[in-house]
């Protein structure tokens, strides 16, 4: 008996539609967006130098790569944000994010620590009016660790009693009194900010390194320079913890202070809950803690000893008599430690010329 299969009819495939022009550029455009994000987030990010209070070691116009890598990436703590943006979207003042979901920080590990006189990028923490991921970039070097003790002594700073090794190009405040007046390209000549100096009474004031100052001096027509710094007891009543009445502080004589590291238990007092009060309410997130009276209460509870749940930073810009940094605004914590500025790629002279805008000898320099 023969028996005939049923023959399977050839399977006809539809040829496949070619993605029209402007699929194409969009998913060409979705990848790009994709991939510059994940490696922005976890890699590397451009920054540039905005003012000079890092001078001389990073000047205005200096284009920075930042490293991510070596503390690790931060999990974002703002997730619902336009990619690429940070604070508004592009040319406008619109918000690029919202903070409809807020998440815990977490970091990725790292392949380091910050270290002493790491040159730190993070995000500026009394900025209370961003979310944390969200506020301002700041960019100042690492001076105090966490569970160091940190005092500030006729300009030179110690940490639990030993002085440390100053940067390289550090600078200060100086007083020139010359015979004559000082043109512009004096200034210019010896690499002097234009827009730090200010004329005074008899002589002009500037930022400028020791070394300089020392040249500047020798000077047949220069009078005189005067470091300009402030005596100890002078109390300086923006330095933190804002209180001169009973601490006389200044940017030059600071100190000492106690810089909170994780786990670390600190006794909660009249007299030093003043330095801790903004970590405790602000940074450690508990919700329901408050200051009544002088005395912290948390769940209702007076609290007479607090243990730290992250690591701390006292972050110090090199150009010591023009950079707000933690002397004013106090500690900067883990979780605003955005990344380790490691290589300037470009550098723009603000104040040069066509044959001299770009600084040629700044470019790729690693950054100490």
């Amino acid at each position: 008996m023969n028996v005939k299969f049923w023959d399977k009819k050839a399977e006809t495939k539809e040829p496949k539609k070619k993605k029209s022009f402007a699929r194409e550029w969009g998913d060409a455009i979705l990848f790009a967006v994709v991939a510059a994000s994940l490696i922005r987030w976890a890699t590397f990010e451009a920054y540039t130098i905005p003012t000079p209070s890092m001078e001389k070691s990073l000047l205005v116009g200096d284009f920075l790569f930042v490293s991510k890598l070596h503390y690790g990436p931060r999990t974002p703590i703002t997730p619902l944000q336009v990619p690429l943006t940070h604070q508004t979207i592009w040319g406008t003042n619109i918000p690029s994010y919202s903070e409809a979901i807020q998440l815990e920080p977490h970091r990725l590990p790292g392949f380091s620590e910050v270290k002493r006189n790491d040159v730190v990028v993070f995000n500026y923490p009394t900025e209370d009016y961003h979310p944390a991921d969200l506020r301002t970039n700041y960019i100042k070097r690492a001076i105090g660790l966490p569970g160091d003790s940190l005092q500030i002594k006729d300009l030179q700073v110690y940490i639990d009693g030993k002085p440390i090794e100053n940067p390289e190009k550090l600078q200060y405040r100086y007083i020139l009194v010359p015979e004559m007046q000082l043109s512009q390209k004096f200034f210019q000549d010896r690499n002097i900010n234009l827009d730090g100096v200010q004329l005074i009474e008899g002589g002009y004031m500037v930022d400028a390194t020791p070394e300089l100052a020392k040249e500047m001096a020798a000077l047949d027509f220069m009078k005189e320079v005067i470091l300009y710094k402030d005596i100890p007891g002078n109390a300086e009543a923006a330095v933190f913890p804002q209180i001169p009445s009973r601490l006389k502080w200044n940017k030059d004589n600071y100190g000492p202070i106690y810089i909170p590291q994780e786990g670390a238990t600190v006794n909660i007092t009249g007299e030093s809950l003043p330095f801790y009060e903004r970590v405790i309410l602000k940074y450690e997130r508990n919700e329901n803690a408050e200051v009544r009276d002088g005395k912290l209460f948390i769940n209702g509870k007076e609290v007479t000893q607090y243990t730290f749940k992250q690591d701390y930073y006292f972050m110090m810009g090199d150009n010591r008599h023009n950079s707000l940094d933690s002397r004013y605004w106090g500690f900067v914590p883990e979780d605003h430690i955005v990344g380790k500025a490691v290589m300037i790629w470009m550098s723009t002279n603000p104040e040069g010329g066509l044959f001299d805008k770009i600084r040629w000898s700044r470019l790729f320099n690693t950054i100490k």
